[in-house]
C-alpha cells in the first residue's frame, strides 16, 4: 500500500492555518459555524478548505484529535491513581466538561455515533474503547453492574455535556450534574415499575 506523500510546506502552511481558524471559530460560534468564514479566516479560499477537508465532520474530527488524545492519556493517569469506581467517574466528569466547550458538539458526535460513513465515527472509537477498559476495571472490582455497556456510558455523557453546554454550568456544577447522573452505573437496583393503571 502506497504512503500518503508528504505536504510541500505551503499546503501544510494552509492546513495548519485552518485548523487554527476552525478552532477559534468554534469556540466562539459553536461546530455549526460556517466553514466559508472559517476559510476567511484562515486566509485561504474555499476550495483550499474543501480540498483539505471535504465535509465538517472531516474537519471537526481533526480539531478536536488534540481533546480526545488528552483524555485517553488522563484515562491512563486515572486508572493508576484512583480505584476503579472513582477513576471511571473522575474521568466521565472530566470528559463531559471537555466535550462542551463547542457548542453542539455532543449533538454532532451523537448524530456520528452511528453513522460508520462519518469521520466523526471513527474519532469516536478510541472513548468508546476507553470507557469499555475503565468499565470493565469496576465491574471486576464488583462496583458496577455487568449489564451496563460501554456504548450505554458514551451516550449518557454526551447526552450531560450537551446539559452542561445549554444550562451554562460552571465546572463545580458540571460535576455535580454528572457525578449525580452517573451513581445509577454504581447502585443498580432491581426495581420493577408499576404497569400502567395500577
Amino acid at each position: 500500500m502506497a504512503q500518503a506523500r508528504p505536504l510541500r510546506a505551503d499546503a501544510r502552511r494552509n492546513r495548519d492555518a485552518i485548523l487554527a481558524a476552525a478552532r477559534e471559530t468554534f469556540e466562539a460560534e459553536g461546530v455549526f459555524a460556517s466553514l466559508d468564514a472559517i476559510a476567511l479566516r484562515a486566509g485561504v479560499g474555499n476550495a483550499t478548505l474543501y480540498r483539505n477537508f471535504p465535509t465538517r465532520d472531516d474537519l471537526l474530527s481533526e480539531v478536536i484529535e488534540g481533546f480526545f488524545a488528552q483524555a485517553l492519556t488522563e484515562a491512563d493517569e486515572l486508572s493508576r491513581t484512583l480505584p476503579p469506581a472513582a477513576a471511571l467517574v473522575e474521568w466521565l466528569v472530566r470528559v463531559s466538561w471537555g466535550l462542551r466547550i463547542w457548542h453542539d458538539l455532543p449533538v454532532c458526535l451523537a448524530t456520528a455515533h452511528d453513522d460508520d460513513t462519518s469521520p466523526l465515527h471513527s474519532a469516536n472509537a478510541p472513548l468508546i474503547e476507553r470507557v469499555g477498559v475503565l468499565l470493565d476495571t469496576a465491574k471486576a472490582a464488583g462496583q458496577v453492574a455487568g449489564e451496563i455497556t460501554a456504548n450505554e456510558v458514551f451516550e449518557l455523557v454526551l447526552a450531560l455535556s450537551w446539559g452542561i453546554d445549554r444550562f451554562g454550568d460552571d465546572e463545580t456544577t458540571a460535576r455535580r450534574r454528572v457525578t449525580m447522573a452517573t451513581a445509577g452505573i454504581f447502585a443498580w437496583p432491581d426495581v420493577s415499575l408499576p404497569h400502567s393503571g395500577q
